[in-house]
């Protein structure tokens, strides 16, 4: 039974040791998606440690009748799938602020907080780039009917340079 312990923490630790990588210190690019009408998002991410980052992502949208922001900020945890493929999934949240001009006259401006949720896949290039495909959930917290406060599913692809 000893015997039996001991190989189970050894393939254990074998297999932890197989799955540790190291994810780029930057990475800069676009996030292309829905993003709940806020269309391409700026993105920047931050690696803490070996399998931690933060992203950082910056969608703005100006239009005829309508601008606005939304600022997200992400916790992820990244582990490695095959080669280079890694899957990462993370928690945050952020806020933005729009302005709707409405028919018929007046406008209306509101900000808004909201709570998100991170799941994605990513192939890191063996040049410094990194493709990812990801789904992010949100719910909205604002006091205007024009801001949806309800769950959002954000699906985007991600295009990055690591440096």
């Amino acid at each position: 039974m000893k015997k039996l312990f001991v190989l189970g923490l050894a393939i254990i630790g074998f297999t932890f040791s197989m799955n540790a990588q190291s994810i780029s210190d930057n990475a800069l690019g676009l996030r292309l998606g829905d993003s709940d009408g806020f269309g391409a998002e700026v993105s920047y991410q931050r690696a803490l440690n070996d399998n931690n980052r933060l992203e950082f992502d910056l969608g703005w949208r100006d239009g005829k009748n309508y601008d606005g922001f939304k600022l997200a900020g992400l916790y992820q945890w990244v582990w490695q799938l095959d080669g280079n493929f890694n899957w990462y999934a993370g928690v945050g949240g952020g806020f933005g602020a729009f302005d709707i001009d409405v028919p018929g006259g007046g406008d209306v401006s509101d900000s808004f907080f909201f709570a998100a949720g991170d799941v994605g896949i990513e192939y890191n290039f063996d040049i410094p780039l990194l493709l990812s495909l990801d789904f992010r959930p949100e719910i909205g917290f604002g006091d205007d009917q024009f801001n949806n406060n309800d769950l959002d599913f954000d699906i985007a692809l991600g295009i990055r340079y690591q440096f």
